[in-house]
Parts: C-alpha cells; structure tokens; sequence
C-alpha cells in the first residue's frame, strides 16, 4: 500500500485523535513468523562480518518508495529472533553451563525449602528472643515498683546530695551560647569514660547509667531530685540483666515527671538546635502508659479569642496530635455558634502520620468569628464518639476542648449523653490571658472524669496537652497486675544512634498507699522498655537459602512491616514510628489484601497469588508467581509471613570435602588468574567473622584472600555454607570459560563482555579488561539483571540507565553497552531450579548498525537495495533512516537500539523522552500497560524558608495601628504578649524554634516525603499490530511487534513530520507527589485490629483530682530582676522552671 502524500495543514478541531487502527481492520494476530522449526539459527554476522562498514544510500525520491507491508515486517522481526538467539547460544553459555553443573554432581546436594516448617521455625526463633528481653523488661518493672515504694520522700534534697551521669552534660558545658552556667556549676555530674561499642553503634559505659532530662524541666526542683535519688537502684538491675543477656541493648526508664535513666550510659546526641527530645512523647512511652484511644478535639474560635489566643490554641492542637499513635483514632473540629471540623474528616480517623498531617494544615486555617457555643461544640463531639458505623479504637474516649473561657456549663448535654456512666472523660484548657472565671471550665472536667489545664503561654504547651497520659493512666494502675503486659511498638527510628528499632514496653505503677485510710495510688510511675534492633530479628530469618527473590516479612495489628526488604526509609524522624504498610511496602492487590487480614487476624495460611513486582531499580514492572506462607509469632502482635518464587524451592548446597579441589578452585579468585579466566566480583557477604568488610570490591576481595589463607572453609568462625558454595561457583565458572568463552572472538560479533553470576555469590566478566566499565552490584541478589532474569523466560535487554536531567551517553571507545541476560534453568530428577544468570554485553554502536541490516530488505551480502524513479520499492530501516524511524524498546519503555545515528546517546531513556508521540500511541494500542504508585519513604531537599527576617514563629506580632490605639494597649492582647515575654524569657521558650527546626538545620537536612512512582510494562496486545497515528491533516504510520523470548518491541513508523503531532507525553520519571487524597482513603480504611487489651474504666477510680488551674509563678525578686534587665539590656540569666502539675506528683 503506498503511502499518502502528507501535508502540515491546520489540525481538526477538537481533541487530538492518536492510534487509529489501520483503516478498516483492528488488531489482528498473525501467525508464528518464524515457521516451523529448521535447527538452531545462525547469527547473521557470520554472512556478513563486512557489513558495519557499507555506506547509507539516500533514497532517490519519496514517491518512489512504500511502508513496509507487513510481512516484511514480520520478516525483520524474525530475522533479529534469530540474530539474538544465535548470539546468546554461542556466547550465553546457558546449556554448556547446564552440562558443567551436572558434570560437577558430585559436589553439591540439592536442599529443599518447606516454607510452613521455615517460617514456623524463624517465628520460633523471633518468638525466644523477645521473650528474653520481656523476661528482663519484668524484673526492671518488678524492681523500680519496690525501690519506689520503699523510697522516702525527701522535701529538703539539693542537687548536690544526687551523684548521676547527666547524659547532656558535655554538649552543655560545649554550648558556645554559655547557656551552661547553671548546668555546669554544680557538682554532682559525673564524668565517665566511653569505650565504643559495635552493638550500639556508640561510645558506652557499662559501669553507669545515663541521665536525660528535658530542656523545660527544671532539674533541681524536689520532685525531679527525688526521681533521680529512687530510680538510682535501678542501675544494678540493668547491669545484672546484661549479665544474664549479654544480647540486650538499651534498657531504659522512661519517667512519668519527664526523666529518662538508661544503661548503658552514653553521652545525649544533641541536636544542633534545641533538644526537644521528651520520652512521654516517644512512641514506645504512650503506648505503654494507656490503652488507645477515640479522641475528638474541640477548639473555640469564637470572635473573642484573640489573635495570639488562637495562635496558642493552634499550637496546643497540633502538640496534642503529637501524643496520639497509631493505635489512636481521632478528629478535630471548631465551634462558635456551631460546630464544624476543621478538615476534610466527618469521623474519627486513624491517628497515622499522614491523617495528622492533614489536620495540622487544616488547623492552621481556622479564624476566630461569632460568638461562643459550647454546646454546639459539645454535642458535635459526643456524636462523633457514638458512630459505631466506623472503625475506631473503642476504649478510651475523651474530649479535649480548648477556650479562652465561658460561662456556660452545657450541663444539658453532660446528662445526655455522657452521665451516669460518664464513659467518656472531658479534658478543659483555658487558653491565653484573661480574666475570665474559669469554674465552669473546672467543673467540665471534674464531672465527667477528666482534667483542667492552664495554657497561658507558648512555654506551658508541650507540658500540659501530655499530663492527660497520666489520668488515662489510672484504670491501669488499679487493674494491677492484669495490666502488667508487654506491648511491642511499631518500628521507629532510636534517639541514640542504634537505626531502626522496635521496643518492648511495660507500665510501671505506683504501689504506695496515700494517706491512713490506706488509700491506694492510682498514679502510673512510668514505662520500662528494651529495644530490640531491626538486624538482630533479620539475622534469624535465612538469607541466601531463599533466592535473589526469596523474602521473610512481618507486619503488626496495624499492618505495619516490621521486617520486608523494601522496608528502606531515606529519612527517619525520631519523633515519628516508620510506618509502611504491607500494601505500600509492595504493589497492592486483593490477594494480599487477604493474605494481609488473615495475618492480622493472627492466623496460619499459604497461598499461592500472580502478582505484579517492582524490579529493584523501579524501572520495570514483572508479572511473577509467588507463594506466600505466614504464621503469629506468639506472645507478641506480630505475624511473619515467607515468599518463595517456585523456582527457588530448591537451591545448592556445596559439598567440598576434597580439600585439594578446595585450593584449586580458590586459585582462580586469585587476581594472578584474572588475565586468562576472566576478572570475578564476590558478593560482598559474611563469610568470616573477622572479615573486613569494605565498599570496594577489589580491596573486599583482598581482605577475603588474606583471611583464607590463615582459615580454612571449614573454619568454626566462618559460615561454611556460604563458602563452600563460593568456591564451587568460582569453580564452575571458570569451567565455562574454559569450555565456551576462552575460544570464541567476541569482537565478530560485537560483544564488549560476556558473563555469568551465581547464587553462591560470583560475577565472572569476561575478557578481564570489561570489568573496568562493569557497573552492575557484586552482590548478585542485588542486581537487577539478575533478579529480573530469573522471573523471566527468554533474554531479558538492560540498557544503559539515563535519567532525562542528565548529559546523553558520550559514545567513547566503544564502552557503552546494553546487557542482554537469562537464567540457567537445571532440572535434576524431579527438582528444577536457577542457580546462575548468564549473559552478553553488546557494543551499543555495532550493534545499532548491526540492526539497520537485519530490518532492511537487503538478504545476505546483497548490497543495499536501490530503487530508481520509475520502480517501486518498500521502504527499510536502513536505505530510508530518513523517513524511517526502526527501534527497539523494552518491557519497561526505555530505548534499547535505535536507526537513528542521532538517538543512538538516548539508549536507556523513556521513550516518550524520544519520541513522545509514538510512545503515547502504543500505550493506547495496549502495548504497553502503566502501574502508579506511591513510595512514602522517599527523602527530599528541604524547602527554602519562606519567613525569612519574621518574628519568633508562634509569637502574635502587633500591627502600627494597635500600637497607635490607646485602647489595644488596655486590652487582654496587649497583657497577654506582655505575659508572654515575661514567661518566654522565665522560661526561655519564647525563642525556641519549632520542633521541625530544633532538631537540625532546615538548610542541610532532607526531609522524609512522598514520591509517584509510574512504571510502564507490557500489555495485553502480544502479536503484530499496524495502526495509523492521525493527527488532523497531519498522520503517522506505525507497526509494532513483540519480539519472541525477549523483552523486546520492535516498532517501525513513518518519521514525523508536523509539529500537531506531539500532542501528549507520558512521564515515567518519580515526581514529588501529596500521595494519594487521605479524604478519600479514610472513607475505605484498610483493615487493622487495635491491641487485645483494654483499660478505660475502674470502679474504684479516684477522680478528685482533676485540675486546679493554679500553676507556681515565678518569685516576685525574679520578676523585678527580668524588668531590670530589660531595662538594661542584659541577657537574662536561665531560671528555674515549673509546672501544675508537678505538685501531684509527690513520689
């Protein structure tokens, strides 16, 4: 069929129209091109070694020539099966490889892995060392309630009648702000000496304990020195629990006043700002100090909160989000004459990161109108509590309203909804400055089992939106030991440097009795804890036993992973548990969705899903079979699941007894053996305990040559399996070199490398020069060639991965590749299994020629086809590159071998980057398939601060006119910005930055984000297709065709011509995303199941103490002296600080 003549004319109205099927057909299959079978296919090469010299001819006219029909196509298509097929036969190696394995029988055993007896073994495992550590978390919890309740309360102790290890002490006496005047005067600091330590990753004293106060306690008040003088018993607990587990790492007494005692002792890592760091706002800690909780917050934004009023309350909101995990479920609204939620949420939602997020934006939006309702505000937040249509935490329940103060009692709505039981508690704080009469607000919170707190500045925050813990904490205390349980947190990255962790925790309880009625104390102490590393879980579960794509996972009630191989957080927050979900940890689907449910559930299963993964690059989507087993880990909320591809049900193990076999095959790890064998990369593993691990793979295969020549395989210190498995593989490898690589002259067939990787750990790239530009990981489980070929039949194409912000390839020496790899597949008996990859690495320039010939109608060593005027000839990809663009590109979408000199340095780009507008076509033909989704564990540079030369953030800032106007400064606004200067320099808060600034500088540290991810693989359209690409007057014809055994598309079109014709461009690049719309996601919330236990009430609960609103003020003598000062201009000296309600808490 020639080709119309195409014109550049206006394009039609309307939407661009792309992927017209060819004029009256649809996609149609066509028969196998290739034929019936006729023996293995030669590679076209070998007929034509002259052929990357032939010069291009030009084609004569445009009229003279025709798109190609498609026969012809098929016919080039066929021709590259066979060019690739033939080259991977000589060179790949694959069945020589598979003869040298059975040749080499006798020196492995095939094992067999039975998922159901693995992961019931590694839960065993998991199960016996957190028991160990919940065996010392009890006599630590046991202990400190004894030396508590022994411990006599001493009103006249000084600082210096307590020796201790204050852990911030050295970054004190460091400060150069000289902030340490009052720290560093006093004697009874201990200095130790630090010995680093490998477990802890940290210098440590295993002699003491570490002391961690936080910056806004005042630590020489009495009840801080009485905490330090009780819990300083503890320190012999901590060591003889070590004694008897020398495994333990922290062990740590989070204190209910704020202390915090740890052992080892190790100095505090001091933020570069101001620590901020409070354990009752650790994850661990509020987890172990109250059952979860259904919270709904309240906030007054009636006309007479004033600006610097609300400004406070929109802080407290946000400090009081703070202190709710996961376990939580809440929702924040506002109210004046009615009651509205401030976000997009009509119900409790689950207190995640992302959930709190949005709530803090929104808060931030809220503006102070009308007049005060609190009955609006009430009865909007007890109906929130009685929506049983939604998942929630269904324990405690609370209100928490914030007011600048009213009048109205809403008794009403008390003996409505919430009297007699009153089972949900109302918590008051009176907000700013004022003078108004703040006994309604009391009598809110003492009537219906809560607590009344004083916020009347920005220092008295932090303090008083936490104090609630400890009411929460009452029913716990009483229940006794019925509430002594160990409780595992989600992970969470640890404040002292140990990476990931996950913490055991038990509640410690006050067990002295109040009083001659022999009242008992309902005050809860505490909350113990033992961390638990992340690694030492991992190395219970095997390793290289399962495969390159064999994986151990566990998850939490939440669905949170504790364990999975795409756990990897770029950025951790140590104020925030890493929470990746099971569904975000891998792409989402129902069967996992299942399979996700029944381990929350706590129940045993195995399930074999086809399921979608990511290539480990993230360039690539792969449709595999995978076969998921699971079952609790008892004792704790965890469940551990196992995913075994079935290949991998199998694997090797190496059985060198023969100790002379052993030394010949160690000699060709020898570089001395490079030259002629090819040079060998080693996985870098621990094989040896005393082997140095290094980045460099030369001087890591050094370190391992040096320690095997003092050990031996069979070393007790070394792990044998690992290798004796190495060796062999080293062996075996050298024998394909021998067999296949060593006589072939890769350079005719233009090949820059061939290689082949193994399970046990061996690159092998031959000759030895291709390693200096041998990029892939020298751990094979790592690299992504490898794991992508054994979930792919046939030859799996890699090209050179570009990004699009970077130069092109620079095309020097012939040094540019593109991989082309597959599995050996070894079936022995009745046992199948892929133990090696192998493959070639083609020469980019040769083989972009090479290409040209092999779709050209040329056959043989015919010269070029030549059409002159009055014939008529099909165009080529080789005569006719100018109107004709011939390319192939892989399963992901990315340019692999291009007609086109000029694409040549775009190889391993997005094709939409080259050509935006085919690549949109055959994703609209169903040739390609796009996959989104979110990775939330992404690191981001920080943005630019955009307040630059503002006030203290937090601070209310008046405007000229309120300075000009006689009445502002009479008015609560003025007195209260007076307050709070006077209270931000007592308690030298006033100037601290916000929590995201005091913990490193916003200018050098990148912050955790969400990224959009979009990965294009193959679609459903598996034969030859031609379709036309109309673009008004303006239209392109086009022919794709898969590639049999590849994972390749071979697509000729007609060049473009006109401009209409780039109407759309796919993006495959990440981008930074908001990730999916948490106002639609909480409408269909994932499954989850909170903790088993639940204390929220008790019969015998004391509720008369609920808030006095009275805090101690600073002495007149201080205030004088900070007036004077002012007047001056003097720095004023640090003072003493305090709060409410630290007077309930006499110990």
């Amino acid at each position: 069929m020639a080709v119309p003549a195409r014109t550049c004319g206006a394009s039609w109205p309307g939407p661009v129209r792309t992927a017209r099927p060819w004029p009256g057909r649809g996609p149609r299959p066509f028969p196998d091109p290739r034929g019936p079978a006729s023996g293995p296919a030669r590679p076209l090469l070998l007929l034509l070694p002259p052929l990357l010299l032939l010069p291009l001819l030009t084609a004569p006219g445009a009229s003279a020539y025709s798109f190609p029909q498609q026969h012809t196509m098929q016919y080039w298509a066929r021709r590259l099966e066979q060019e690739i097929d033939g080259v991977m036969r000589i060179f790949g190696g694959v069945q020589q490889l598979r003869e040298i394995y059975k040749d080499n029988r006798n020196l492995f055993e095939v094992q067999e892995n039975e998922p159901q007896k693995l992961v019931e073994k590694v839960a065993g495992d998991i199960e016996s060392l957190l028991d160990r550590k919940v065996q010392a978390l009890k006599r630590l919890a046991d202990a400190a309630e004894n030396f508590q309740k022994s411990h006599r309360w001493q009103d006249n102790i000084k600082e210096e009648d307590i020796m201790y290890y204050d852990a911030k002490a050295d970054a004190e006496l460091d400060d150069p702000e000289g902030e340490d005047v009052e720290r560093g005067s006093k004697t009874s600091t201990l200095r130790l000496d630090f010995m680093e330590d490998p477990n802890f990753k940290n210098k440590v004293n295993y002699s003491y304990t570490a002391v961690q106060i936080p910056t806004d306690i005042y630590k020489g008040s009495t009840v801080i020195l009485n905490e330090l003088n009780w819990t300083e018993a503890l320190e012999n607990v901590f060591i003889e629990n070590r004694r008897q587990d020398p495994t333990l790492l922290w062990q740590v007494f989070g204190s209910a006043t704020g202390v915090t005692r740890y052992y080892p002792a190790t100095p505090w890592r001091a933020p570069k700002k101001i620590d901020l760091y409070d354990v009752r706002r650790r994850p661990w800690y509020i987890q172990g100090a109250s059952s979860p909780k259904d919270m709904v917050i309240i906030v007054d934004v009636s006309g007479s909160v004033s600006g610097l009023t609300l400004k406070l309350m929109k802080t407290s909101v946000c400090e009081m989000l703070d202190t709710l995990s996961d376990d939580d479920y809440v929702n924040v609204a506002s109210f004046n004459e009615k009651a509205q939620p401030v976000s997009c949420f009509t119900h409790l939602v689950q207190a995640n990161v992302r959930n709190k997020k949005v709530f803090k934006e929104a808060v931030q939006g809220m503006v102070a109108k009308g007049t005060t309702g609190y009955k609006a505000g009430f009865e909007y937040a007890f109906d929130q509590l009685q929506n049983s249509n939604i998942t929630r935490a269904n324990c405690n329940k609370m209100i928490m309203m914030f007011t600048d103060g009213g009048e109205d009692r809403v008794q009403d709505v008390f003996e409505k909804y919430n009297w007699p039981n009153r089972t949900v508690r109302v918590f008051t704080f009176s907000v700013g400055q004022h003078n108004y009469d703040v006994t309604p607000l009391q009598w809110m919170a003492c009537t219906n089992k809560g607590y009344y707190f004083e916020i009347p500045s920005i220092g008295a925050i932090r303090i008083n939106t936490q104090e609630y813990l400890d009411v929460l904490g009452r029913p716990m205390v009483l229940a006794g030991k019925e509430a002594k349980q160990v409780q595992w947190t989600n992970v969470y990255e640890d404040a002292l440097g140990l990476g990931l962790v996950v913490t055991g925790t038990l509640p410690v309880f006050n067990l002295t009795q109040d009083g001659p009625g022999e009242k008992k104390n309902q005050l809860i102490l505490g909350v113990m804890g033992i961390d638990v590393a992340l690694n030492d879980i991992k190395r219970l579960t095997p390793n290289y036993t399962l495969g390159a794509n064999g994986y151990v996972f566990a998850i939490d009630l939440n669905g949170y992973v504790l364990l999975h191989p795409n756990l990897k957080p770029q950025t951790t927050n140590f104020r925030e548990p890493v929470t990746l979900d099971f569904l975000d940890a891998e792409l989402e689907d129902e069967n996992k969705e299942e399979i996700r449910r029944s381990m929350i559930d706590g129940n045993k299963g195995h399930k074999q899903i086809r399921t979608l993964v990511k290539s480990l690059d993230e360039r690539y989507i792969d449709e595999v079979i995978r076969n998921y087993t699971w079952v609790p880990i008892r004792s704790t909320n965890y469940s551990l699941g196992l995913v075994l591809p079935p290949y991998s049900t199998f694997y090797l193990q190496a059985n060198l007894s023969d100790q002379i076999l052993q030394v010949k095959y160690f000699e060709f790890l020898l570089p001395s053996s490079f030259e002629s064998e090819g040079h060998v990369f080693i996985a870098p593993r621990e094989y040896c305990k005393d082997l140095n691990a290094s980045d460099n793979n030369t001087e890591f295969l050094k370190n391992f040559i040096e320690l095997m020549e003092k050990v031996t395989p069979d070393s007790k210190q070394c792990n044998n399996f690992l290798l004796h498995n190495l060796i062999l593989d080293t062996g075996i490898t050298q024998q394909l070199v021998e067999r296949v690589w060593r006589d072939q002259d890769l350079n005719t067939y233009s090949l820059l490398a061939v290689f082949a990787a193994t399970d046990g750990g061996i690159t092998r790239v031959f000759p030895n020069k291709a390693a200096e530009d041998w990029t892939e990981n020298p751990e094979p489980f790592n690299a992504s060639f490898y794991r992508r070929s054994l979930d792919n039949h046939g030859y799996v194409f890699k090209p050179p991965h570009q990004d699009s912000l970077l130069r092109p390839l620079e095309l020097e020496n012939d040094t540019v590749g593109v991989l082309v790899s597959t599995a050996v597949e070894l079936s022995l008996g009745r046992r199948t299994l892929r133990p090696a990859v192998v493959g070639v690495k083609l020469d980019l320039e040769a083989w972009a020629e090479k290409f040209k010939v092999l779709a050209s109608n040329r056959t043989h060593q015919d010269q070029p086809q030549k059409c002159g005027p009055s014939s008529h000839c099909e165009m080529d990809c080789e005569v006719n590159n100018e109107d004709l663009l011939c390319v192939l590109i892989d399963d992901g979408g990315f340019l692999v071998l291009s007609n086109q000199n000029h694409q040549w340095d775009q190889v391993g780009r997005f094709f939409s980057e080259v050509d935006a507008n085919l690549m949109l076509a055959l994703y609209n033909n169903s040739f390609y398939t796009r996959k989104e989704s979110y990775d939330y564990q992404a690191a981001c540079a920080p943005q630019p601060p955009g307040n630059l030369g503002a006030a203290p953030r937090g601070v209310f800032v008046p405007t000229i006119a309120d300075f000009l106007n006689l009445a502002w400064w009479t008015s609560a606004a003025a007195w209260s910005l007076f307050q709070q200067l006077l209270y931000g320099l007592i308690y030298h808060s006033w100037f601290q930055a916000d929590p995201a600034e005091a913990e490193g500088s916003p200018e050098t540290r990148e912050s955790s984000c969400v990224m959009k991810q979009t990965q294009y693989y193959f679609g459903s359209v598996n034969a030859s297709y031609n379709a036309i690409i109309d673009c008004g007057n303006c239209s392109r014809l086009f022919h794709a065709q898969r590639l049999t055994n590849t994972n390749l598309l071979f697509v000729v079109a007609e060049k473009p011509l006109c401009s209409q014709c780039e109407a759309g461009r796919l993006l495959q690049k990440e981008t930074h995303s908001d990730g999916p719309e948490q106002c639609e996601l909480v409408q269909r919330p994932r499954y989850r199941r909170g903790p088993h236990i639940c204390f929220d009430y008790n019969a015998t609960e004391d509720t008369s103490d609920c808030g006095r609103g009275a805090s101690f003020p600073p002495s007149l003598g201080v205030l004088v002296s900070l007036q004077l000062m002012l007047l001056l201009g003097l720095p004023p000296r640090p003072q003493p600080q305090v709060h409410s309600f630290a007077s309930s808490r006499r110990l």
